[in-house]
């Protein structure tokens, strides 16, 4: 039943949901925010779609009709756009700060099940969420049409986002403790290994001081840097194995006989995801990070990335 409700939607996405969305694109672009009111299941349902709005970068808010009448009218302007739902279109408490919408001019989009209701006639903008039956056995408790409006507003926060255009970037700064805004907000140098903590020994090193070094730091891997502290190669877990294979002495065996010349390396201030993608591309488990003379910096693997909820 209520699959059945949401898909008798699609028949009135018409002229009248269009104007809705001018009217909200209107408001947002004028530094207004929208109003989300709804008593009862309409007001769970209406906080939900405040939220939606609010995190795909349409300034939202939801005010609770009873306590605008005590008061929090005060948190709507005049340039604001409020969203008023109503299932029945007479909800008491809306109806009752009606005039003062009229008194401030704020613009009114309503959410109504009954199109010739009140709250409906008074709307700068009427959109239908009615449903033919409730998919409680009783056909009375809110299901089919809090879920109708729930979807309804959906289509107004996804044809804003597009309207805006609206980009991953922008829902990333909406949600930087989500993995999606770690992604895409998170740069190599907030998560790198810097200073005394970079794995590093100079060209003249030996394979054994090499070895030390990389269980000194713990990342499988070690930079070998000439004298003027200039990457120009690495030493891997895997170098090492290889090294083995050779039958030669690690306690005297120079380092750049067996290391990697220059080396996979990055630059500071990518982002942490771009890291990530390097390592799988190259089928490598960590990155020294450089300037653009290849000055060392930073290091980071994968253990890294996994911590701060990149990978």
């Amino acid at each position: 039943m209520e699959a059945q409700a949401i898909f008798a939607l699609t028949e009135r996405i018409s002229s009248d949901f269009g104007n809705a969305c001018e009217l909200l694109l209107q408001c947002v672009q004028h530094k207004g925010r929208i109003v989300v009111m709804g008593m009862g299941k309409s007001g769970h349902i209406g906080r939900k779609i405040a939220a939606t709005l609010a995190s795909t970068g349409s300034p939202a808010i939801f005010v609770h009709p009873a306590e605008a009448c005590h008061g929090d009218m005060g948190m709507i302007t005049e340039n604001d756009t409020v969203i008023a739902i109503s299932n029945s279109g007479e909800t008491e408490e809306i109806l009752t700060i009606l005039p003062l919408f009229k008194r401030l001019g704020v613009t009114l989009i309503t959410l109504t099940g009954n199109p010739k209701s009140t709250l409906a006639n008074c709307a700068n903008v009427n959109l239908d969420i009615s449903v033919e039956q409730e998919a409680c056995a009783l056909g009375l408790a809110p299901t089919s049409s809090t879920t109708a409006t729930l979807v309804m507003g959906d289509a107004l926060a996804v044809t804003l986002l597009e309207a805006r255009g609206f980009s991953k970037q922008d829902f990333a700064l909406s949600h930087p403790g989500g993995r999606l805004g770690r992604r895409l907000l998170l740069k190599i140098d907030d998560i790198m290994h810097k200073g005394e903590n970079i794995p590093v020994v100079t060209c003249h090193a030996t394979i054994k001081e090499a070895l030390m070094e990389m269980t000194r730091c713990r990342l499988g891997m070690t930079a070998i840097v000439n004298d003027a502290q200039i990457q120009v190669g690495l030493f891997t877990d895997g170098d090492l194995r290889r090294a083995f294979d050779l039958n030669i002495d690690i306690h005297t065996t120079s380092i750049t006989t067996v290391m990697t010349p220059n080396g996979k390396v990055i630059e500071a201030g990518i982002l942490a995801a771009e890291a990530l993608r390097i390592m799988e591309t190259h089928k490598i488990n960590g990155l020294f990070v450089v300037d653009h003379n290849r000055k060392l910096l930073g290091a980071l693997n994968m253990h890294d990335l996994l911590r701060a909820g990149v990978l």
